[in-house]
């Protein structure tokens, strides 16, 4: 992970336009016929429904997808009191991850004024513009009687997220721990340090899942609060012990678990090994923790730990709730956020953990078993099921609590709606590069020479997602970077003529000629090859001295094609490989094959694409439904393209009798799910939303995915090689830095999976 710099920070926030957000129309508005219906006079008619029926707010605006992030700035982050207007940028990025984690639009609002009442009133004054309201960064105790009021006196739902975030959350993580260790929750002795808002509201809610309040011992700066103390405020006096004990110290003697949201480095390796046996311990003080990770578990070998750090297990992250929460909250029309909503993300996290992880997120984290256990007590915060599994379960909590205004009556239906935001707004592509940051790989490039190359070699580098190696002169380009401004100290040049290391190319040379003398490769005319870029760059990954490739091409793909044929191989399950591009959309996202490699589809090939396709969509953690694109629907037409396709359905049906395939079918009869379960019922589509379009030749699908490029409907990633042994992906040398980059970051995930499944999975 690239370490976060000053400038970086405020180079990041100022470039282009200033802040994280902005609004951004989502209907028409190019005509005046258009902009009459937007404003004067059609707007009127909208308006004169909500005054009759409040709640058809919510079907004339953006009210029900629109939440307030709110904050006076009296408690930002680890800084205090810093003001409002100083907090701005924090509840600015708090907006972005509504929006990018849950689809949910957000206006951060920073209101100057710290008292409770006025504060109060002024939040209740707006609240009629927003579907509900995340307050932030509230100082305790001010913030527990706010949200208290607020919660009471405004018909949307309220929730301080600094208090109730870190509470279902961690308490997911102590239902987990607690079964791992052998332990029953009623009867768990637990030792609480720190008495600010979230400390109080863990602990509330920790008592709602089955603590005993006679089992907990809750300290703050001065130590034990215990009904000795006169200083103990309302919140504090709730927690009072009677035992006669004054000391953190103390407390932790036999204790099951340790609840720390207080300051580092106060509890030692004795308290720790003083608590009862199979302890576990959550030190969630950010940055550093109240016992350094290394010294905990080094303390002893039955110890769970959990920190608010996402380099060490177990962290406990406030992202894996409060946007699913909000998500199910406004969905199902709630009133409130209730202690049954809470409760119920609460299970829905903790039971996430405990299902198989997808080998993306595997991936990311340089694992291939990554699964329930003492390391693993919580779903990581990219793992896309999140969304498809908190927000129903709150809005079911809503429902049965009774505070749902508009229940959902048709759960499959929602679960596709949630199942299209996991790929919008980019959400798709983000979560791909920061699980690429947790387990960047060697990526050769190999014309470091060209502007955009070079260019997405540096960045890819300073964000952390790649360790790059550039094929080429160093001398130029040493001049080529420093025209562009780029600094590229400190990545690797290999020059292919000079190379540093003498042998290098006839022990390329050497390895190559051994694999390919039977298809007439001989020693000299192999290291005649080693001074071709891509050549020497696969032999470079081929024998594990690079990790990934991303090869330039000027025109087409083919002779790059070729080469990688022969270097890397197609996977011992295929005889072709394919590519594929992910196409983000509005409406979510599709996978488009073959788009780059076979120019002439036997029905041969296209049974390859079709399998790799497959498991490629599964590899990125969606669920394919698969259409089979033709200019013929079911037989309809007996042309040679429309019987391949036919066949290739015929024979995937009984490959994979499970999976959602079907064809061959115009392409409406693919994207308009109404239309094709109306006119043909019987496909094995029926009801679902297809995801995945496989093209009959090069020039459809190629058109397919550049046309929806073109006219804006969405944005592409790819081409993405499938089928290969090795991660090597090819893109012209006039693509985008950011087309290159993506690239990259895919190619970052396929080799950190790469051999780690079996043959049938090797997407």
């Amino acid at each position: 992970m690239s370490k976060v710099t000053k400038e970086m920070a405020l180079d990041y926030h100022r470039d282009g336009k200033p802040g994280k957000t902005e609004v951004v129309p989502t209907k028409p508005y190019s005509s005046q016929s258009d902009l009459a219906l937007a404003y004067s006079p059609g707007v009127a008619f909208p308006c004169l429904e909500i005054e009759q029926n409040a709640q058809d707010a919510y079907e004339y605006t953006n009210k029900g997808n629109l939440v307030a992030v709110i904050s006076n700035g009296t408690a930002v982050l680890g800084l205090g009191d810093i003001g409002a207007l100083a907090g701005k940028p924090v509840m600015e990025g708090k907006a972005l991850l509504f929006k990018i984690f849950a689809g949910i639009d957000c206006f951060d609002i920073e209101v100057d004024e710290k008292d409770p009442e006025k504060f109060i009133n002024i939040v209740k004054a707006i609240a009629p513009t927003f579907g509900g309201i995340n307050l932030e960064d509230i100082k305790a105790p001010e913030c527990f009687e706010i949200e208290r009021r607020l919660k009471e006196e405004c018909n949307i739902p309220v929730m301080h997220d600094d208090q109730h975030g870190t509470a279902i959350i961690s308490g997911a993580g102590l239902l987990n721990a607690l079964e791992i260790q052998g332990k029953k929750i009623e009867e768990a002795r637990l030792v609480v340090n720190g008495a600010g808002a979230a400390a109080v509201s863990c602990t509330r809610l920790y008592i709602a899942l089955g603590i005993k309040p006679e089992n907990i011992v809750m300290c703050d700066s001065k130590g034990v609060l215990n009904k000795k103390r006169t200083d103990l405020n309302k919140q504090k006096q709730e927690f009072a012990t009677d035992r006669d004990i004054d000391t953190l110290e103390q407390a932790m003697k036999d204790a099951d678990v340790f609840l720390g949201l207080s300051v580092k480095d106060v509890v030692t390796a004795e308290m720790v090994q003083s608590m009862a046996a199979k302890p576990i311990v959550f030190a969630l003080a950010n940055p550093d923790p109240e016992i350094a990770y290394d010294v905990a578990i080094a303390s002893r070998p039955d110890l769970i730990f959990a920190t608010g750090r996402s380099d060490y297990p177990n962290q406990i992250n406030n992202v894996l709730g409060f946007p699913y929460i909000f998500r199910g909250a406004l969905d199902s029309g709630a009133t409130v956020i209730n202690e049954e909503m809470k409760l119920a993300a609460v299970r829905a996290i903790a039971d996430l953990a405990k299902k198989t992880v997808p080998s993306v997120v595997n991936a990311a984290y340089g694992m291939t078993d990554l699964k329930f256990g003492r390391d693993y007590i919580l779903p990581k915060p990219l793992d896309p099921r999140l969304i498809t599994t908190v927000a129903p379960a709150v809005a079911r909590g809503a429902m049965e609590s009774g505070v749902a205004r508009r229940p959902i009556t048709d759960w499959e239906a929602y679960n596709e709606k949630l199942r299209q935001l996991m790929g919008s707004d980019n959400k798709l592509m983000r979560r791909f590069a920061e699980e690429a940051k947790c387990n960047p790989k060697r990526v050769v490039f190999s014309e470091a020479n060209t502007d955009n190359m070079l260019r997405a070699a540096v960045s890819a580098a300073s964000q952390g997602i790649c360790i790059p190696i550039l094929l080429g002169n160093e001398e130029m380009i040493e001049k080529r970077a420093a025209r562009l401004g780029l600094n590229i100290k400190g990545i690797e040049i290999v020059n292919l003529r000079h190379d540093r290391e003498a042998d290098r190319r006839s022990r390329y040379a050497q390895k190559f000629s051994e694999k390919r003398q039977r298809n007439g490769v001989t020693y000299p005319e192999a290291l005649e090859k080693m001074f071709d870029r891509s050549y020497f760059g696969m032999m470079m990954v081929s024998t594990g001295e690079a990790d990934a490739m991303i090869a330039g091409t000027y025109s087409g793909n083919h002779t790059v094609g070729e080469i990688a044929r022969e270097v890397v191989g197609i996977r011992p399950c295929y005889n072709h490989f394919a590519s594929m591009h992910i196409m983000t959309t509005k409406r979510g996202t599709y996978f488009i094959a073959d788009t780059a490699v076979n120019n002439v589809n036997s029905e041969e090939t296209l049974y390859d694409i079709a399998r790799l396709a497959k498991y490629a969509v599964e590899y990125y953690a969606h669920n394919p439904v698969m259409a089979m694109v033709s200019y013929s629907n079911f037989g309809s037409d007996n042309g040679a393209e429309c019987q391949m396709v036919h066949n290739v359905v015929d024979r995937m049906h009984k490959e994979y009798p499970n999976l959602a395939i079907d064809g061959e079918m115009q392409i409406h009869y693919a994207l308009n799910k109404e239309l094709r379960d109306k006119t043909y019922p019987f496909t094995r589509l029926n009801g679902q939303e297809v995801n995945t379009l496989i093209f009959p030749n090069l020039t459809a699908a190629k058109t397919a995915f550049r046309m929806m490029l073109e006219m804006g409907v969405g944005e592409a990633v790819g081409p993405i090689q499938i089928g290969l042994n090795k991660p090597v992906h090819f893109i012209g040398v006039d693509a985008s830095v950011r087309d290159i980059i993506n690239l990259t970051t895919m190619a970052v995930l396929d080799a950190a999976v790469l051999g780690k499944v079996g043959c049938a999975d090797q997407a």
